[in-house]
């Protein structure tokens, strides 16, 4: 993943398991279509006992349970030390900057060449730094997601039973065929309700309140290098 990349949703959804939980939940849960047709006595009978749909945001649901929030707030705290390394090495780049832009008529080619090299490696540095906690970060949030999401899927699929669902969409998974789910059939906060109650927090374990992930620095353009004349 790219820096720009890393600096867009909290919780990432993809790698090799967390795609595989996202392909489970894409359609989440599907009942036997034939076995209903069967069970039905005509057009009437099936018209009157319309086949249940549920629409489930997944990605929302794992953020808002009780563990997510406090996985999320363990994430901050765990990378916090990393990223503010980056910022007070971004900082030192546009340092860097401000010297050569402000000594550009009084500082000796020397100085400007010391500087611009001080600004290459420093800048080098922040990319490489930057992409290994981008890396870091994802495996953390994957291992989180592949947890969450494989409990979740047992509390949907006991929750969709029990209340007849044939069908449960989830409209966070990329190339959603969900155009259109009412309020009504979005089953997101009952779900994640149920969650809550199945997995309890251990007693000192309260959930946190939402903090965001840290996000990766944008390293910072190299300084400029001096023109030739």
């Amino acid at each position: 993943m790219n820096v720009n990349s890393a600096r867009g949703s909290t919780w990432s959804l993809s790698g090799s398991r967390s795609k595989g939980i996202c392909a489970a939940l894409a359609i989440i849960f599907l009942a036997p279509l034939a076995g209903i047709r069967a069970q039905s006595t005509g057009g009437a009978a099936a018209a009157s006992n319309p086949a249940k749909i549920a629409v489930l945001n997944v990605r929302n649901a794992i953020v808002a349970t009780a563990e997510g929030k406090q996985a999320q707030a363990q994430l901050q705290s765990q990378f916090a030390p990393k990223q503010n390394e980056l910022q007070s090495t971004q900082k030192q780049i546009e340092d860097i900057q401000r010297r050569l832009n402000e000594g550009a008529r009084t500082l000796s080619d020397d100085e400007k060449a010391k500087l611009q090299r001080q600004g290459e490696l420093l800048t080098r540095r922040l990319q490489r730094d930057n992409d290994g906690l981008t890396e870091e970060l994802n495996a953390a949030q994957g291992e989180i997601v592949d947890s969450i999401g494989r409990k979740l899927l047992d509390v949907l699929d006991r929750y969709a039973r029990e209340n007849g669902y044939v069908a449960v969409l989830d409209t966070s998974a990329q190339g959603s065929p969900v155009i259109y789910g009412s309020a009504q059939a979005d089953i997101t906060q009952e779900v994640v309700r149920l969650y809550d109650q199945a997995y309890p927090m251990k007693s000192g374990g309260a959930p946190a309140a939402s903090t965001p992930a840290p996000k990766p620095a944008t390293p910072a353009p190299a300084p400029a290098k001096k023109p030739t004349p």
